[in-house]
């Protein structure tokens, strides 16, 4: 069983973010899943964004850590999140040394030329994403490498960005089922 942070995308906690929850809880894992936008969700990228902004990106970091704080332990939490909240959910892992794996869902984040780690690594992206294009794919993997993790890469051709949300237009039910299954894979290995 994995302790699980589960971040949110930048369209706040919808419906498909606690029915992931719900999924990994089915399977054994403890699942924590925090709401950085305070209740407000939304429909569309653009005002996914205007909040993102209105909120900013520190403190939208400074939540997401008030939200690991009270999770994190010596057993190793397990950071993972959807767009931006893979985003902040990579920079916790790498800010904590005790984590216990990283799974991210349709996003990544930069990442410190000194950055290392040696946790495990799962990245679900769409084929081609244009919110994770191809050059800045291939150079976070190098760099992830680099950094000494593990790091595994599914891509899924021809599914749109946020494809494991079935009531958004980038939902892909096959796709978004076959990276469910290879997550679930990759939590119950941790």
């Amino acid at each position: 069983m994995a302790r699980v942070l589960l971040l949110h995308s930048m369209y706040g906690l919808r419906p498909a973010v606690r029915q992931a929850a719900d999924r990994l809880r089915a399977a054994g894992h403890e699942v924590h899943v925090p709401d950085l936008y305070d209740g407000r969700v939304v429909d569309t990228a653009e005002e996914g964004i205007e909040i993102k902004e209105e909120i900013g990106r520190d403190e939208l970091l400074r939540r997401a850590i008030a939200a690991a704080a009270p999770l994190v332990d010596d057993g190793g939490l397990v950071y993972a999140g959807f767009s931006l909240g893979g985003a902040l959910a990579q920079n916790l892992a790498f800010a904590d040394a005790k984590a216990g794996g990283l799974l991210l869902m349709h996003g990544t984040s930069d990442m410190a030329d000194d950055a290392s780690t040696d946790i495990p690594v799962q990245l679900h992206v769409a084929d081609p994403d244009t919110w994770e294009p191809v050059d800045w794919l291939n150079a976070w993997y190098l760099r992830m490498r680099k950094a000494g993790a593990d790091v595994e890469v599914f891509q899924y051709r021809g599914a749109g960005h946020l494809f494991t949300d079935p009531d958004l237009p980038d939902y892909d039910a096959e796709s978004a089922e076959r990276a469910w299954a290879i997550a679930q894979d990759f939590l119950a290995s941790l």
